[in-house]
């Protein structure tokens, strides 16, 4: 199959080509379910590793240390060798009952009908815009994937001295791929009492040079066309300026499931995840979920390849009742 709208049935269609769809993937066909679709609307396949320039990625999965992209590369590979199919350039518009999914690709749309669905469209980070941070509406404010996107398939480098906003596992990320750019933040701020993840962020002051500011959320950010400065106030009240060109916010993640709230499944309360049980199988048992948009906090790729395998298994079982 060269075109996926040559296709209208198959055995499992897979929703995101990540590490958990990739894991999923070369799971059903180790086990002899062969006709398999992997679906992305992006135009290179490989998920957020992709974006992600720095080690360390596959020691756990594949028991060797690879760079972000490297590592995607090697996955998809692998994918190609086991004979897979990919669709890259297609965005799934609808899910249906009975697994009837609906897609547009550059070339047209069309539908198909897969046996079973699963849905590896793991997670992204909250924008400025959800968080509620007032301001003006300057050049130089992004998440750690627009970061990530710029520097590693633009080569464009959207400020100098950001302030990092939040301390999650992807915060560590975001401060390596500033030192890979040359790129000196000013400020890491968290607004609880202790960083989201100990360690190694609470290192990040000695190792990257940044100073790290607890119970600190930003007030305002000023600019005129370009951030200039970020008003912040602590748990004590106090106001501080922080000169700075940029303002670059890292997790609080949520889940991409905007297919799914659209669609007949059921969600998790209070997640915005779809919800599953123990196997992954969602509320309509033709459909399955893994990976990061279903975990909450999210989980490094070696985790999402690891569940990715696990559901696989449980779609394999499932097809052969």
């Amino acid at each position: 199959m060269h075109n996926i709208l040559d296709c209208t049935a198959c055995d499992v269609a897979i929703i995101g080509s990540g590490p958990t769809g990739i894991a999923a993937a070369l799971t059903l066909k180790k086990a002899g379910i062969s006709d398999i679709v992997i679906i992305d609307r992006e135009t290179e396949a490989g998920g957020i590793p992709r974006h992600c320039g720095h080690p360390p990625f596959g020691l756990l999965e594949h028991k060797k240390i690879m760079t972000g992209p490297a590592y995607a590369r090697y996955n998809i590979k692998k994918a190609k060798a086991a004979g897979l199919f990919l669709s890259l350039k297609t965005t799934v518009t609808r899910l249906e009952k009975g697994g009837s999914i609906s897609f547009i690709t550059p070339d047209g749309a069309g539908q198909l009908r897969a046996k079973r669905v699963l849905l590896a469209t793991g997670t992204r980070e909250t924008p400025r815009s959800a968080r509620f941070v007032s301001g003006d509406r300057a050049l130089g404010i992004c998440n750690t994937g627009a970061l990530q996107s710029m520097i590693y398939l633009k080569n464009l480098r959207p400020f100098q001295s950001p302030l990092v906003v939040g301390s999650e596992v992807v915060s560590l990320s975001a401060l390596w791929t500033c030192k890979k750019a040359g790129i000196t933040p000013v400020a890491i701020l968290e607004e609880n009492k202790k960083t989201t993840v100990n360690w190694p962020l609470n290192l990040a002051p000695r190792y990257f040079g940044v100073p790290l500011f607890l119970q600190t959320k930003i007030v305002a950010i000023h600019g005129n066309g370009r951030v200039e400065a970020v008003q912040t106030v602590d748990a004590s009240g106090r106001i501080r300026e922080h000169i700075c060109d940029g303002v670059l916010f890292t997790g609080c993640f949520t889940p991409e499931s905007s297919l799914a709230r659209l669609s007949h499944l059921a969600m998790a309360p209070g997640t915005g995840a779809p919800l599953v049980d123990n196997t992954g199988r969602c509320s309509d048992p033709v459909y399955y979920a893994a990976g990061n948009v279903i975990f909450s906090p999210v989980k490094v790729a070696g985790r999402c390849w690891q569940n990715g395998c696990n559901v696989g298994r449980a779609i394999c079982r499932d097809l052969r009742k």
